[in-house]
């Protein structure tokens, strides 16, 4: 007789945040993953017939493990390259030539335009990141999707802002 997903994930769920702390590293990071392997199964035994969900468990719970080492692989990559706006805050200030306060001006206003043409939910994401300092899983709890989904839209915004601003300067 076929056990439902809650008895195996009731039996398995040491055994399963084990299996993927192994992968990422963390407890917290494992036990929220396992949890969202939980709800992806639940979602798709919604949506068709799975003959082995002990496997289909574990399986989404290893693919979810994996893709969140490479989100932050990736995201401590693009890291390295951009510096935050509290590195930025602790150079020291220079008076700036009234040229150069012009160029400044100018590029805010670039950026500011970059902003304003994101998709809303990017810009949110940017202003709450960068400007009130919230972390990605509190961006992620307050606009009700995934991290994922914060770091995607953050990178776009920066993406884009860099891009506006390196256009105008080139031109």
């Amino acid at each position: 007789m076929p056990r439902s997903l809650n008895d195996i994930y009731v039996a398995q769920r040491r055994s399963l945040v084990w299996t993927v702390m192994k992968i990422v590293g963390s407890r917290q990071t494992a036990e929220d993953l396992a949890q969202e392997s939980y709800v992806k199964v639940a979602k798709a035994l919604g949506e068709r017939q799975i003959e082995h969900i002990q496997a289909f468990l574990y399986q989404t719970a290893r693919n979810l493990a994996l893709d969140h080492k490479r989100s932050e692989q990736s995201k401590a990559r693009i890291e390295l390259h951009i510096p935050d706006d509290k590195m930025v805050r602790e150079i020291p200030a220079q008076s700036l030539s009234p040229e150069a306060e012009i160029i400044d001006r100018e590029r805010f206003r670039i950026l500011e335009k970059a902003l304003a043409s994101l998709p809303e939910r990017a810009r949110q994401v940017m202003i709450l990141s960068r400007l009130e300092g919230w972390s990605y899983p509190r961006i992620a709890e307050h606009l009700r999707v995934s991290r994922n989904t914060v770091y995607n839209d953050m990178k776009l915004a920066m993406a884009h802002c860099l891009d506006a601003v390196t256009r105008h300067d080139h031109d």
